[in-house]
């Protein structure tokens, strides 16, 4: 088959692979019924992480299965299903204590932008869905598997509350979703950074009240502004960059959770500024397989429509002209049609 291969830095190519096979009798096959291109994915793309060689990429994917290993008991061929990002077992003490991201057989999937994937530990890294869904919520169900996940996962550890004010650093994808999932959990305000209009407009959709364009210090400024100088209940740090965790702990009130989901490139943080920001932090591999049934569950019945975070849809043959896309910012985020 054809498959997405990253050869190096702004080198992604669409090429002939072996197709994936079962390897261990806890694998599955899936027939993929779209893919995208994440954020993270510009990361390599752009030579900002290093890569040992050619990369499959890819890691949402959502898709009929058309084969299990002999191991497989809770999803059977014929089934569609969503998987997360993070595979798990869904059975050990870290799966457990609702951190399936740490699972102690943890793996990242890999090699989803292709017709077809293999998935390892199926049992506890798939959700089966009763019927076939509407092909019209295959952009939703697919943001289930990590964008719409992380952004769960970031107001989760931001700790928003019914009534809240919070902040949103970061208008990509997962920023959106964040803002979405704020608004889901009761946010009273939510306050996100942005100075791209559409991005702007999807945030005001998806529950967002207040848009600040400023950066750095001029946007902590603004957010302080805005809350009569208290800062906000919790923030969702969507980017990974030092300025923009120096932004979501200035703009944070005393008390306040920052729930941190952009993947750490050069962030450094002081001990004693943190020490008497008097703020928590919670963070990394967004714990997707967790929250996988109820987001799920809210997508059949369109409660909300994370779908609409992709605003470039192409077939994948044309997989490098999205990645070309979101590096220049053309795209929110690629939907990639199998």
């Amino acid at each position: 088959m054809l498959a997405t291969i990253l050869h190096g830095a702004g080198d992604v190519r669409y090429e002939p692979v072996a197709d994936p096979q079962i390897l261990k009798p806890t694998d599955a096959i899936i027939k993929l019924a779209a893919t995208c291109i994440c954020g993270s994915d510009l990361w390599p793309y752009r030579g900002l992480q290093p890569t040992s060689g050619p990369a499959a990429m890819g890691h949402e994917y959502c898709g009929v299965l058309v084969e299990v290993g002999a191991d497989v008991r809770t999803v059977r061929p014929g089934q569609f299903v969503v998987g997360s990002f993070c595979i798990s077992d869904n059975t050990c003490p870290h799966c457990r204590f609702g951190f399936p991201s740490s699972c102690e057989q943890r793996e990242f999937m890999s090699g989803a932008q292709a017709p077809f994937a293999r998935v390892p530990l199926a049992d506890g890294t798939l959700v089966p869905l009763a019927e076939m869904p509407p092909d019209d919520l295959i952009p939703s169900l697919l943001a289930a598997s990590d964008v719409l996940g992380t952004g769960w996962y970031a107001a989760y550890a931001a700790n928003v509350r019914p009534g809240a004010t919070v902040a949103v650093v970061g208008d990509g994808a997962v920023g959106l979703m964040g803002v979405l999932a704020a608004k889901q959990m009761g946010a009273e305000r939510i306050i996100i950074m942005s100075r791209h209009k559409a991005r702007q407009d999807l945030a005001l959709d998806y529950g967002a009240t207040d848009i600040v364009s400023e950066r750095a210090e001029a946007g902590v400024a603004r957010i302080k502004e805005l809350t009569r100088g208290i800062g906000v209940d919790g923030v969702l740090e969507c980017v990974g960059t030092q300025e923009s965790m120096r932004q979501a702990i200035q703009c944070a009130r005393p008390g306040a959770m920052i729930g941190y989901v952009g993947v750490p490139h050069g962030v450094e943080l002081d001990g004693q500024s943190l020490f008497f920001s008097q703020t928590g932090m919670l963070g990394g591999p967004a714990p997707v397989r967790r929250f996988l049934p109820r987001l799920i569950e809210l997508v059949l019945q369109r409660k909300i429509n994370p779908g609409k975070v992709f605003d470039q849809e192409l077939p994948i043959a044309d997989v490098a002209e999205g990645y070309r896309s979101m590096d220049a910012r053309r795209a929110i985020k690629t939907l990639l049609r199998v």
